[in-house]
């Protein structure tokens, strides 16, 4: 929070990068997850 009223910027786009980062991994891993629990689902 104190980078925000620092206006620290390289530190604000660490942290938004960590963070999209983290839901790419979290969406890719949920993706491949669903595929290995329902049998009917299968990538070509």
């Amino acid at each position: 929070m104190e980078s925000i009223g620092g206006r620290d910027y390289p530190t604000l786009q660490g942290v938004v990068l960590f963070f999209t980062l983290l839901v790419l991994v979290v969406n890719l891993l949920t993706d491949i997850l669903y595929a290995v629990v329902d049998p009917r689902i299968r990538y070509s």
